[in-house]
């Protein structure tokens, strides 16, 4: 049932749950004004999240009091931290990404890839970390593939510029 709930979500609202869950950590609650200040949005957007998410039954929130997540939001929020856990890792650790561009691109994408995606992605991450413990490192091998191909094509269009 929370599946059907997190796929109900807005790209924003899933922001949101994210947020909160990331914030919450020991303490298993948030600020309003914390959740502003690290998505960028206005305490007024905040609130507004909130009273959507509480009626899906996902947060526990009063005006001018701390955030929870309820059960279900917990859920959400950890499956949706997941996603961008697997996205972030396969851009950094297969793709050889920064990883602060990884993290923008980890957060655009979680929203736009389906779960059939993910679990692929997932599953390619966990396949190239077991060849790469059997001595046959993918990811490396990608990663230079990468710089050799880069680097062919500077000398091509220098070569084109030349000419």
């Amino acid at each position: 049932m929370v599946a059907a709930k997190s796929n109900n979500l807005s790209a924003s609202l899933e922001d949101y749950l994210e947020a909160i869950f990331n914030l919450a950590g020991d303490s298993d609650v948030a600020r309003s004004k914390d959740i502003a200040e690290l998505l960028g949005v206005s305490r007024s957007s905040v609130t507004g999240a909130l009273r959507v998410l509480k009626k899906k039954g996902l947060v526990n929130h009063n005006p001018y009091d701390s955030v929870t997540l309820t059960k279900d939001g917990q859920a959400a929020a950890a499956e949706v931290v997941r996603k961008h856990n697997i996205l972030k890792a396969f851009f950094v650790d297969v793709l050889g990404i920064d990883a602060s561009i990884a993290q923008q691109a980890a957060c655009k994408a979680e929203h736009a890839l389906g779960m059939e995606v993910i679990a692929r992605l997932l599953a390619f991450i966990e396949f190239v970390t077991r060849e790469s413990k059997n001595g046959y490192d993918l990811a490396s091998k990608f990663t230079e593939f990468c710089k050799n191909r880069l680097h062919d094509n500077k000398n091509s269009k220098a070569t084109k510029l030349r000419k």
